[in-house]
């Protein structure tokens, strides 16, 4: 992007700073594959400096002895300004992620409610569990206290949102912190942190270093003077932070996907409504931004004996999905976020073919088009039918708009189905039978089980997996306590000698 002025997108110790390298990163619009921006590029020292004044304001700094109150404040104020710059941060996140406009909105309402949420949460917290001691001259309370410096790693899918699961509860709790987004997506994780510091955050508690995984992020995950590691992303990358990080024996919280099944009895389509609604609701589980969504429905496990009806107007209407940039009016479902990505789609879906699947639509680059670019990462919702577990496209997570269909006759062969993969993040059961639905639901060995539903989630309930999906639990209460560690205070009010020892 020849002539524009980098973005100072280093944040430390409150100054915004360019990369000590002096290196420089361009941003590219993945409708069109043009650069937009342009951020620093930062490297092992730009985090080193992040984590010493994270450590500084944390040892020495106030906020961690903030009372809850002005702490929760703060974290309200920030959601106001989400709110107030919605449009424009929902545009920059729809640009960078390549997300349809109205996602990007509906992405910082999400953020907007995370902030409230973990305000409130903290707010209303008591000042401590009593333990009965057994004597009147003991106070013995459990409290909680911060961790202390966290390093957050977030996706490129959901930039903005991942961010926020991390940053609200992180200072909740009294924490400061360093974020690093992902390399290709960072704008609106910046954008962010500028919000906080017109909130009013103190300098130094807040830190953000851009640049890549396998510099910046391995530092954070090995450095000594960070508490706790967060990470959301793939499976390899996680499995290396959570090796950096036990050397140190840090706290670590991860989040590494999913291969989510949406299993579809026959009498949940038995009426006409009931049809449309399982349809619809699969085409959203798998193709909502383009299927670069850790939680995606891609394993459609359906009944068979409406297998060929649901597939077919399953297909049909995924053929119809309206694909360009974002941004432009009448568009809902935008690019892949880059070529890599698009390249290991198309891989999946040879491998599938070539292993036995059927092609029911898409499986190709659509035709330009003015809403899509010939350059833009675009590629066509695609349903494969006939699919089994050995293929590769059935076991490992494409990260793309790829769903695949396997067929079960009864319950037990369903539940076997669902629960069949190393992952165990979410999943779903369509059944009209109430006493079915509960019944599947508690043998479905995933961290969010929906029922006649798909993705919505609930600032205050648990997000987080079984398996290979991850350890740790982002928000409601156990991702405020994500952020904390635990201390027993003993206090004897009328102490006397043990006399243990001769003396």
């Amino acid at each position: 992007m020849a002539g524009q002025q980098a973005q100072r997108s280093i944040h430390v110790g409150g100054e915004w700073l360019d990369a000590v390298s002096g290196a420089t990163r361009e941003i590219l619009d993945p409708a069109d594959a043009k650069p937009f921006a342009v951020v620093a590029e930062g490297d092992e020292r730009d985090a080193d400096a992040a984590v010493a004044a994270a450590r500084h304001a944390f040892d020495e700094g106030t906020w961690a002895r903030t009372p809850v109150a002005e702490r929760a404040a703060l974290l309200r104020r920030v959601a106001d300004f989400l709110v107030r710059d919605r449009e424009a941060l929902g545009r920059l996140e729809s640009r960078d992620a390549g997300k349809t406009l109205e996602e990007g909105r509906v992405d910082i309402d999400c953020v907007a409610d995370a902030f409230r949420y973990f305000a409130d949460l903290v707010v209303g917290e008591g000042g401590g569990r009593v333990v009965d001691a057994g004597s009147e001259d003991i106070h013995s309370v459990v409290v909680h206290e911060p961790v202390g410096v966290c390093a957050l790693i977030t996706p490129w899918n959901y930039p903005l949102l991942q961010a926020s699961w991390k940053i609200a509860p992180a200072l909740a709790a009294g924490n400061t912190f360093v974020v690093k987004p992902s390399e290709i997506t960072p704008l609106t994780t910046v954008a962010l942190v500028e919000l906080l510091v017109e909130a009013g955050l103190p300098d130094g508690v807040a830190g953000i270093v851009t640049g890549p995984g396998h510099s910046v992020g391995a530092r954070l995950a090995e450095h000594e003077d960070v508490d706790l590691i967060s990470f959301t992303g793939g499976l390899v990358s996680g499995t290396k932070v959570a090796q950096a990080a036990a050397v140190g024996v840090k706290k670590v919280a991860l989040e590494l996907g999913g291969k989510n099944p949406n299993v579809v009895f026959a009498d949940a389509c038995e009426t006409e409504q009931g049809f449309d609604t399982a349809v619809d609701q699969a085409l959203n589980a798998a193709f909502i931004h383009s299927g670069q969504v850790c939680s995606a429905g891609a394993r459609l496990i359906i009944e068979e004996s409406v297998r060929e009806r649901f597939v077919a107007e399953l297909a049909r209407r995924a053929s119809r999905i309206r694909l360009g940039r974002g941004t432009e009016d009448g568009v809902e479902c935008g690019p892949l976020v880059s070529e890599q990505q698009r390249e290991r789609t198309e891989a999946y879906v040879a491998s599938a073919l070539a292993e036995g699947a059927v092609l029911r639509t898409g499986g190709k680059r659509p035709e330009p088009s003015a809403q899509r670019p010939a350059t833009g990462y675009f590629y066509e919702p695609t349903v494969l039918d006939r699919c089994h577990r050995e293929m590769r496209v059935v076991r490992e997570e494409v990260f793309g708009p790829v769903l695949t269909v396997e067929t079960f006759r009864t319950e037990d062969e369903a539940v076997a189905l669902a629960n069949d993969t190393e992952y165990g993040l979410a999943g779903a059961v369509w059944t009209a039978d109430a006493g079915r639905a509960r019944r599947v639901a508690g043998r479905l060995r995933h961290g969010t089980v929906w029922i006649n539903d798909f993705h919505p989630y609930l600032p205050q309930a648990e997000w987080g997996g079984f398996g290979k999906s991850g350890v740790g639990r982002e928000l409601g209460p156990s991702g405020l306590a994500e952020y904390r560690e635990t201390k027993h205070v003993y206090q004897n009010l009328a102490p006397k000698p043990v006399r243990w020892f001769a003396g």
